[in-house]
């Protein structure tokens, strides 16, 4: 269990469970939160046993934004204080593990963009999303600039960006926003099979071609196909493959360690 003020975290597995976890404020995030939540991924990233990192919210919801009650989302925030929101879009982009979202209830804003920057996300069929900068008249932040026009397309981002409407999830699925919907009864159990098949996957595998699938849309075909190449030559290097191999010739499930032989 965690010992964070506004964030509970748990291990098992090889699952990481990072919950937001204000539920009053519908896990708003405040300063405690944001260097909360940046301190965790980096933990997650040098920790070896964490192999793939589940991010929800309490209560119900997942993030309904920035506090606007707090430092974190007054009118005049700072520059520092972006800079640290920057971070942690920065991290969760960075893990060099995979990431899901699950998402109950609302999303929005900032939340909406943590959601977005985890590498799937599952809703249930009671989600919401908002791009609600422009209500509270503030301008998309926390990577959303960047994340929503890759997934979704640019026009379709500036309506969401310029009205702030809130999508339904069947909505959200339809416009590629999110991996899955499912019953809310369902959801819990969903994701729990998605990070187990995750973390029992190969670590290094799984790395490399989360990285290539990140860069992939700002490089060359030719850098590319590189990439691939020198990605493929650390795998035959590894110990996962000679594992994989193994497994298949004695009919068994791999046992990946995500060692260098």
């Amino acid at each position: 269990m965690s010992e964070f003020e506004t964030i509970i975290v748990e291990r098992g597995g090889g699952i990481v469970t990072v919950t937001m976890n204000r539920p009053a404020r519908k896990n708003a995030v405040n300063r405690t939160m944001l260097l909360e939540l940046t301190a965790v991924l980096r933990d997650v990233r040098s920790a070896v046993d964490d192999r793939v990192l589940v991010l929800t919210g309490a209560g119900g919801d997942f993030c309904s934004g920035a506090d606007l009650t707090d430092g974190l989302g007054s009118s005049t925030p700072g520059l520092d204080t972006m800079r640290d929101t920057a971070d942690l879009a920065l991290a969760l982009h960075r893990l060099p593990k995979p990431t899901i979202a699950k998402v109950a209830g609302v999303a929005a804003g900032m939340g909406a963009n943590l959601a977005l920057g985890c590498d799937l996300i599952v809703a249930s069929d009671a989600a919401r999303f908002s791009q609600i900068f422009t209500r509270r008249a503030l301008s998309v932040d926390c990577g959303g600039s960047w994340l929503l026009p890759r997934l979704i397309g640019l026009h379709k981002a500036k309506e969401l960006a310029f009205f702030a409407d809130v999508v339904d999830a069947s909505e959200a699925e339809r416009l590629g926003i999110v991996n899955r919907v499912v019953p809310a009864d369902r959801l819990d159990g969903f994701v729990a099979d998605w990070a187990a098949r995750l973390a029992a996957g190969p670590p290094i595998a799984l790395s490399l071609t989360k990285t290539m699938l990140n860069s992939g849309l700002a490089t060359s075909m030719d850098q590319a196909l590189e990439d691939e190449a020198r990605a493929q030559a650390v795998n035959f290097a590894s110990a996962d493959i000679v594992e994989a191999m193994a497994a298949f010739v004695e009919k068994r499930e791999p046992d990946f360690r995500g060692h260098q032989t």
